[in-house]
């Protein structure tokens, strides 16, 4: 897993009993990111691959592979990680890399996706859970679940509805993933 900021996802994902067991590390960029300590809670291993001690995107993102391989990991579920991945680690662990995304893909890719949402006075805005590939939130959708605009929402607000469908949508896709029922064929994504 990997993590920059609070861990909420994190958290839902170790809440999940059949998810668990699978989640062998838990890296952050961040030092001081509280999902490390959600995963120290629950006795995960953590690591820190920090960006300043690397020369840059490619330097950091094979850092970051090393650490996920460390551990024998064979896929990576990334929890409100907020780097863009390099191609070097995409391509070491190509088709294996889910990300959830707050916001129906194609639409408000990045990193500002509900203040996005809110600009353009979208009615409804959502949840996407993708494999991720060489371009930022672009990969095969996997699963995706609407969240309505109410009126009066502001940035919070409705991120805090976007955030319990992630909770709700993410470790269900999450406990098909590690148990090997989600297949990628092109851009089409089968769940078995």
């Amino acid at each position: 897993m990997l993590a920059s900021g609070s861990g909420t996802n994190l958290q839902a994902l170790l809440a999940t009993p059949e998810v668990r067991p699978h989640i062998a590390l838990v890296v952050s960029d961040n030092p001081d990111a509280p999902a490390l300590a959600r995963a120290r809670s629950h006795d995960v291993a953590v690591a820190t691959v920090r960006w300043a001690d690397h020369g840059g995107r490619e330097p950091f993102s094979e850092a970051l592979a090393d650490a996920v391989e460390s551990v024998g990991a064979k896929g990576v579920v990334l929890a409100g990680f907020m780097r863009i991945l390099g191609p070097g680690f995409i391509d070491r662990f190509h088709g294996r890399i889910l990300n959830v995304h707050p916001s129906l893909l194609p639409a408000f890719p990045g990193a500002h996706a509900v203040e996005h949402a809110l600009e353009h006075g979208v009615k409804v805005t959502g949840v996407t859970v993708h494999f991720v590939d060489d371009k930022v939130d672009n990969g095969p959708i996997v699963a995706q679940a609407p969240v309505l605009v109410r009126p009066g929402d502001d940035v919070q607000t409705l991120h805090g509805r976007i955030q319990a469908e992630e909770h709700r949508i993410y470790p269900e896709i999450v406990r098909a993933f590690v148990e090997g029922r989600l297949e990628v064929a092109e851009r089409r994504v089968v769940m078995r």
